[in-house]
């Protein structure tokens, strides 16, 4: 199936160069329209119905040709906007490049994310004192199975909603699956003359439901209540907010699907070892409190993720990757933009990542203001918190002059910001930014008069996870350095150096490494090191009972990273009876100097020896000494029939 482009310069107020676009993209283009969306809405009917897939420059009116389709019963055509990004700017006349770039990354084919079935069967409590949520729990109780949890002594008019009385210990889950644990829970007992009466309190009480009313006005019942789906708050003083609700929550009621944001593969988790604990930079930096601790790796709670993806930046062993889209589409599209823009006739590309608020701010300088620079490509992700150091210096790597990010008030930037400064650790300080403008028109100033640098010269395509790929784009940016790049602390990447004085070879360090970075020998005592695989989790530092190993925070982009280092060795202990080495002379001789001849065991020049032998040999001289540990009581005679006889009188 052939794709064809429809363009429109949207009543002649862009310059569209077709011919450009179409060799850059290298595929069909229309010639350049005027009214896609209304004289010429014929042109399009009539090429919906052909056989090819019809992609249609226009992202303002999609409901229109969306409407079209459905009517001519035709597969849903697929639109670009290039007026808005492109064609309506101070430049617009030299926006060929980026036009084709824009249109290259439309045709490409996006993944489909994995979701789930949440079912919403309409089960409601409303939290909050009885004169605002009886009125409300009144407006939903057509529609919903509603529950009142009264914090007053308030009571109810009407039976047409249950009420109760209890103290909150915690509230969990999300839409679909709340589940409430409640202490002193009182049911209303509807019987008898004049006010209600209470049932005897009760604690350690569970209820679920599958929306929740918050009504109270306090703080959250969740973490990021924003975010928790199925949770529904507002201050009970604004009457129209609490109005608001009542819309809200009918809306709940059915399946819905559920993405599943991000992938855990729980053998890469460093968290935690024998109970030691490594790596916890989802457990902290997860809005949502998604993320749990259990045992040697984390959980994540599906249901109660909103999908920011900061888990997935900050993880250093790629256990937890990003699914919506993975990162592989997001070095997909960032190819295809710089590679098409190049390739009609642009030089020295901008990237501009942002979500959905950032492209509202594009539009608005679009459409009132001086729009982007022609170099300025935009990148539209659903959430840009999940953006990290690896998907910066990709951008980098792939050919853009400078990768910046903009901020919208609701983006989490906590990663962002570490993750900011890992990577211009590793690029430099010119070509990464983050951009926290709101006002439309000082961000299109701010992008005019930034400087541009100098982008690579031979762009390359890194590929892999995320530590593969930052390992690619800081070796094409670091072409000329040798020496290992300094990070900040909590970098994933770094050295391990151990103080020979004091280790002991006793290699708990390595049975307890995550990744594999620290290393033993079987045929020698020994510690290696393969600095590219460490994580700098720090469990090889919290477990070394000599306090022997510190972490250095660093990038070796040198072949020297990918093979095994030794951090000690020593010679081993020779068994003075069979010969056989069996462990470190160092340990041996110490333990020889601290127990000969003071502790009991070892008090005789004999009983001392044992130190110095194998296991086997230790066993078998025990064994033959005179004070045999293993040694039990002489074995019984076998009784025989003689016995019995001997003792019997009548014979």
């Amino acid at each position: 199936m052939t794709s064809k482009l429809l363009l429109c310069d949207c009543e002649g107020t862009q310059s569209i160069d077709a011919d450009r676009i179409s060799s850059a993209c290298e595929l069909s283009c229309s010639k350049v329209h005027t009214a896609l969306c209304t004289r010429e809405l014929g042109v399009v009917a009539e090429m919906l119905q052909t056989d090819d897939q019809v992609v249609i420059a226009c992202g303002q009116e999609t409901v229109v040709f969306s409407d079209l389709a459905d009517d001519l019963g035709v597969d849903q055509p697929g639109c670009v906007d290039l007026r808005d990004r492109a064609g309506w700017s101070e430049q617009g006349q030299n926006a060929a490049p980026k036009m084709a770039a824009l249109a290259a990354e439309a045709m490409l084919p996006q993944p489909i994310t994995s979701a789930v079935d949440v079912i919403s069967e309409g089960t409601c409590c409303i939290i909050g004192s009885g004169e605002i949520a009886y009125d409300l729990a009144e407006q939903l109780s057509d529609s919903l199975a509603v529950t009142v949890l009264v914090t007053d002594e308030v009571q109810p008019l009407s039976r047409a909603f249950d009420v109760i009385r209890a103290k909150v210990r915690n509230l969990s889950g999300a839409l679909g699956g709340f589940t409430w644990h409640l202490d002193q829970v009182q049911q209303l007992e509807p019987g008898g003359r004049g006010d209600f009466a209470w049932s005897a309190s009760r604690d350690r009480a569970t209820s679920r439901c599958d929306i929740v009313v918050d009504l109270t006005g306090g703080t959250a019942l969740v973490a990021a209540p924003d975010k928790r789906e199925g949770y529904l708050r507002a201050d009970p003083r604004d009457a129209v907010a609490v109005a608001r609700l009542a819309f809200d929550a009918v809306q709940l009621v059915g399946t819905f699907e559920k993405p599943l944001y991000v992938r855990l593969d729980e053998a890469l988790c460093a968290h935690s070892r024998a109970g030691q604990t490594g790596c916890s930079n989802c457990l902290d930096i997860c809005p949502t409190g998604a993320i749990t601790s259990a045992t040697d790796h984390v959980a994540i709670d599906p249901m109660i993720c909103a999908g920011c993806g900061e888990c997935s930046a900050l993880c250093p062993s790629t256990a937890i990757t990003y699914e919506d889209p993975p990162v592989s589409a997001i070095l997909s599209r960032m190819h295809m933009l710089a590679r098409t823009f190049r390739r009609a006739g642009g030089t020295a590309p901008r990237l501009l990542v942002h979500d959905a608020h950032g492209a509202q701010m594009i539009r608005m300088v679009a459409r009132f203001g001086r729009g982007l620079p022609a170099d300025v490509i935009p990148l539209e992700l659903h959430v840009v918190s999940g953006f990290g150091h690896a998907e910066m210096l990709a951008g980098l790597a792939h050919g853009f002059a400078r990768v910046d990010v903009l901020l919208g008030p609701k983006v989490e930037r906590d990663a962002l910001d570490r993750e900011l400064d890992l990577a211009q650790a590793i690029a430099g300080q010119g070509a990464l930014s983050l951009i926290d403008e709101v006002d439309p028109d000082a961000f299109a100033d701010l992008l005019y008069a930034q400087e541009v640098p100098l982008p690579l010269t031979d762009p390359v395509l890194p590929l892999g996870n995320r530590r593969q790929i930052t390992r690619l784009a800081a070796q094409a940016l670091n072409a000329k350095t040798e020496a290992p790049l300094a990070l900040p602390d909590g970098a994933p990447y770094g050295a391990v150096v151990v103080n020979t004085d004091t280790c002991t070879l006793c290699l708990s360090c390595v049975s307890l490494c995550p990744s594999g970075a620290l290393i033993d020998n079987p045929d020698k005592p020994q510690l290696n090191f393969q600095q590219d695989a460490c994580l700098q989790c720090g469990i090889c530092r919290t477990i070394c009972p000599e306090h022997a190993i510190d972490l250095v925070p660093q990038l070796d982009l040198s072949d020297k990273a990918l093979s095994q280092q030794v951090l000690n060795e020593e010679e081993p202990f020779e068994c003075i009876e069979c010969g056989a080495a069996f462990g470190v002379r160092s340990t041996v001789e110490r333990i020889m100097d601290k127990l000969s001849g003071t502790h009991p065991m070892f008090a005789t020049s004999d009983q001392a020896r044992l130190i110095q032998m194998c296991d086997d040999c230790r066993v078998n001289a025990q064994f033959h000494s005179t004070d045999n540990p293993f040694q039990s009581s002489p074995r019984p005679r076998v009784v025989t029939t003689d016995d019995y006889f001997s003792k019997r009188k009548d014979h």
